[in-house]
């Protein structure tokens, strides 16, 4: 049942990337063109996103635990260090440039363009480089102690 309302989430998920227009990078670049073809309906999108996202959280910590685990499992870091802005301003600008997310490219998979298979390659290259230097680094520090 687990997986099922996964794969639901995800299926919505998508559903509603595609139908608001955020697969098509055009729409979200134009978003940024503030100063030529700007197109505001971004504003719309993630408005409703919003709106969604504050009544699901209502209900889902309305409740005392999750329905498939014991507890929630929350962040509890709160720190803004260098990682997390780096991270940000690599998100922003590669948003911007490519005008893609991630959660607008994993459904755009399914048109087989190649700009959005460039996309998520260079993606998950950048992750998984990412993942290789903290390791990198956490050896290291480790290493001078």
């Amino acid at each position: 049942m687990h997986l099922i309302a996964i794969y639901l989430i995800g299926v919505i998920f998508g559903t509603g990337i595609v139908m608001s227009g955020m697969a098509n990078p055009a729409k979200v670049i134009n978003f940024f063109d503030v100063a030529g073809s700007w197109d505001p309906s971004l504003i719309f999108v993630m408005g409703g996103a919003l709106i969604v996202t504050a009544i699901g959280y209502r209900l889902v910590f309305g409740r005392s635990r999750p329905i498939w685990e014991g507890r929630f499992s929350l962040p509890t870091a709160r720190n803004i260090d260098a990682r997390l802005v780096g991270g940000s301003a690599v998100f922003g600008i590669g948003w911007g440039i490519a005008g893609f997310c991630p959660g607008g490219a994993l459904p755009a998979l399914g048109t087989g363009r190649l700009d959005v298979i460039a996309f998520v390659g260079a993606m998950l290259l950048g992750i998984f480089a990412a993942k290789y230097l903290q390791n990198l680094s956490r050896t290291r520090a480790q290493a001078a102690q």
